[in-house]
């Protein structure tokens, strides 16, 4: 293959070289996606029919639901598509648009992570107050910041990743145009654009992630100060659903992202790269409900209303 063929298409390996696992991961990953879709657009519905939920956290919980919505489909149509059959190709436009919105819809979401985060810090720590700090006009500030900055990170990175020399190289060892991935096929040195990587990745993940563990600190200070047994659990349960999904998500891209750059754990890149692009946002709209009662009481009242 030429140079000029990888600006027209791009070959995804993907599970391609284990044929017997393809049509297992297809039945596996067609049922997850379903399940994935009808449970965050269950939340959605339920969060604005609802108006006993009409408050910051499930706004909040709303946007999360539709975040989840896109990066899941942003990706998993493709693999579906790509494990039904021989024909692992997409089109450079077609990577281009994927490689844009998993890089702008994870950045969203790890900034949103970390407003949900504050959002339970004000409702634990200043309970008197809450009303009046999260007003509406700062929730839809909070969001706004969120999915602007996952927007600036995918027009500073896209492009610069997609105009890379390849010299042919377009055999991508992945399932999806993920970033890392498109950069190893490169054939120019890649440390400029490595480097851009590293400082926004801190700004991005590791910014969110210690503001994240500062406000759960102070609601750990601040639960372990109410003496009602009652009390506490409430406090838990309230924050519960958030720091499991916290825990799922900025786990598996930490653990992911310290791997050596070996063969063995790029094949645990993809599985866990699946992990958090499939299963995670399968597992919110469960989460937040089993171990929420105000969903379960919205989801009785709307199956059972007359």
């Amino acid at each position: 293959m030429n140079n000029q063929s990888c600006q027209e298409r791009f070959i995804l390996v993907g599970f391609s070289d284990r044929p017997s696992l393809e049509q297992i991961l297809f039945v596996f990953v067609l049922i997850f996606y379903l399940v994935t879709l009808v449970g965050n657009i269950i939340i959605i519905l339920v969060s604005r029919l609802d108006p006993s939920l009409h408050t910051p956290m499930y706004f909040f919980l709303t946007n999360l639901s539709f975040l989840d919505l896109c990066f899941t489909t942003s990706s998993i149509p493709q693999l579906l598509f790509n494990l039904s059959g021989p024909n692992k190709t997409i089109s450079y436009a077609g990577c281009a648009i994927q490689l844009f919105m998993f890089l702008g819809l994870g950045g969203t979401e790890c900034v949103l992570l970390a407003v949900m985060a504050y959002d339970r810090f004000t409702a634990i720590c200043k309970p008197l107050h809450y009303s009046v700090l999260m007003h509406p006009q700062l929730c839809w500030t909070l969001v706004s910041v969120a999915w602007g900055v996952g927007l600036l990170n995918s027009l500073v990175m896209s492009p610069v990743t997609m105009k890379l020399p390849r010299c042919g190289r377009c055999r991508v060892k992945h399932f999806l145009c993920e970033m890392p991935a498109l950069i190893k096929i490169a054939c120019v040195d890649t440390v400029a654009v490595e480097s851009t990587v590293f400082i926004l990745s801190v700004l991005i993940v590791l910014v969110p992630l210690s503001l994240i563990l500062i406000s759960y600190s102070y609601i750990a200070l601040a639960v372990l100060r109410i003496k009602s047994a009652a009390g506490r659990r409430k406090a838990f349960n309230t924050c519960g659903s958030h720091l499991t999904v916290v825990s799922l998500f900025y786990g598996n891209i930490i653990y992911m992202y310290m791997q050596p750059g070996n063969n063995s754990s790029q094949d645990q890149g993809k599985f866990l790269t699946l992990f958090y692009n499939l299963v995670t946002p399968m597992l919110n709209p469960i989460i937040y409900t089993l171990r929420n009662k105000d969903v379960k009481g919205a989801l009785k009242r709307l199956m059972f209303k007359k």
